[in-house]
């Protein structure tokens, strides 16, 4: 059945390049933490459990300012709620200057934190306007289309960061760079940051005088009773959060850490090495775009992908950092640097969770009519995995002292994504 807002809106082209474009300024922002992680390490004189503090600061906004964006949207509107989280972005863009200026941690993370909490309300907006514009079974599709601009920005970003702030400093660490030499290294952060605030105001601009149409659901079609009054009355919806936030852990788990696990096992340009999740990712995407919903509906994509990330955590947990037979059948032809087998599967992981979002979101969204802004938020929160999961990752490393272990996490993530296909996006009612 066609959604009414996709009957309101036929020409949904425009909508979803504006969106388009804001999904690519996620993606940047988003994936630019995996570089970030081994590079604060280094100047702020961190370790493992404490660097991955970037990847809490910066999901924990969504879990503490999810539904204050979703009240804040109720009052200003979707499109002027999308123009709101780019400035507060814009600001926490504008925090990384006495950041750098000082190495200080602690205002680093409040910059992240700043915007994480500017894309809370870009998300829990963008993505109802991605579901809502066109057929709820080619949903998983157009998040697709999303997904494959969001990381391909995260492609790009941990090469761009490598070659602007790491081009001339070869394989840095701790041991081999003076304090004169790590002051400098920080302070090459602060251009980047004033650009992205300038391109964080342009695109206010493009969002505020834009045709974008404006959402209502008060009007759209809803499967539920009139027993259910709450969001939390809809099990496919608190259950789909639930396997949102697992998603969100061990794709922030796959993107974020495998740097760390480089420099772990001493391989050069770690901080570039999250570019290779995101390329597995890309092609998930695809795979996305081209099956969904002709080929593969949006159950079996999520089925899928929770049984192949299952199968790629022991791969990484179980595989020898000295084989590289995996690594040469993918990509030994193509003359891209190759990787340790080890490593190939966490970022193979990558492919794994590439359909799961776009596969949970409509299936979460199904029926919740005026709910539809407070379901959105709930699943945002799902988004703070992003902050638990890397941050036992991390405990578990630092307990055990073997990271590759640790990626065994993965495990548990991917089982409740497994229940959720199978089982959970069925269910109407606690009862």
């Amino acid at each position: 059945m066609t959604d009414k807002l996709a009957q309101n809106h036929p020409s949904s082209l425009l909508p979803m390049v504006i969106i388009g474009i804001l999904f690519f300024i996620f993606g940047f922002v988003t994936w630019l933490n995996g570089s970030l992680i081994p590079f604060l390490k280094i100047i702020c004189d961190l370790n493992e459990f404490e660097a991955l503090f970037v990847t809490f600061a910066f999901y924990i906004a969504y879990t503490v300012m999810a539904f204050p964006m979703a009240l804040v949207l109720e009052r200003t509107g979707y499109k002027n709620g999308m123009a709101l989280g780019l400035a507060v972005m814009a600001v926490g863009a504008l925090i990384f200057i006495p950041a750098a200026m000082s190495a200080n941690f602690l205002i680093f993370l409040a910059a992240l934190f700043t915007l994480g909490t500017g894309l809370t309300i870009l998300q829990t907006a963008s993505n109802p306007y991605v579901v809502h514009i066109g057929p709820r079974e080619s949903a998983a599709m157009r998040i697709s289309i999303m997904g494959l601009i969001n990381k391909s920005a995260g492609v790009i970003v941990p090469l761009l960061f490598t070659a602007l702030i790491l081009s001339d400093m070869g394989n840095i660490s701790e041991a081999t760079l003076s304090q004169s030499q790590i002051d400098e290294l920080a302070s090459r952060l602060i251009l980047p940051y004033i650009i992205m605030a300038v391109v964080l105001t342009g695109l206010i601009a493009l969002v505020k005088f834009s045709a974008l149409p404006e959402l209502d659901f008060e009007n759209t079609e809803a499967e539920h009773s009139e027993h259910q009054t709450s969001i939390l009355h809809f099990p496919r919806l608190v259950l789909g959060a639930i396997a949102l936030f697992a998603y969100v852990g061990i794709e922030v788990v796959a993107g974020d850490t495998i740097g760390l696990y480089g420099q772990n096992l001493g391989l050069d340009n770690v901080t570039s090495l999250t570019s290779y999740t995101m390329v597995f990712m890309v092609m998930g995407y695809l795979i996305g775009v081209i099956a969904i919903p002709r080929f593969l509906s949006q159950e079996r994509a999520l089925l899928g992908s929770a049984l192949a990330g299952i199968i790629f955590v022991f791969g990484a947990v179980f595989s020898s950092s000295e084989s590289y037979l995996i690594a040469n059948l993918l990509w030994g032809w193509s003359g891209i640097a190759v990787l340790p087998d080890t490593i190939t599967f966490v970022a193979l992981m990558g492919l794994a969770n590439a359909l799961v979002w776009p596969s949970i979101w409509p299936l979460a969204l199904e029926g919740l009519g005026k709910y539809t802004a407070q379901g959105s938020a709930l699943l945002i929160m799902g988004i703070a995995g992003g902050a638990i999961v890397p941050l036992l990752f991390g405990k578990i490393v630092a307990f055990s002292g073997n990271m590759q272990s640790a990626y065994l996490i993965g495990i548990i993530c991917y089982a409740f994504i497994l229940f959720y296909a199978i089982k959970g996006h069925k269910i109407r009612s606690w009862k």
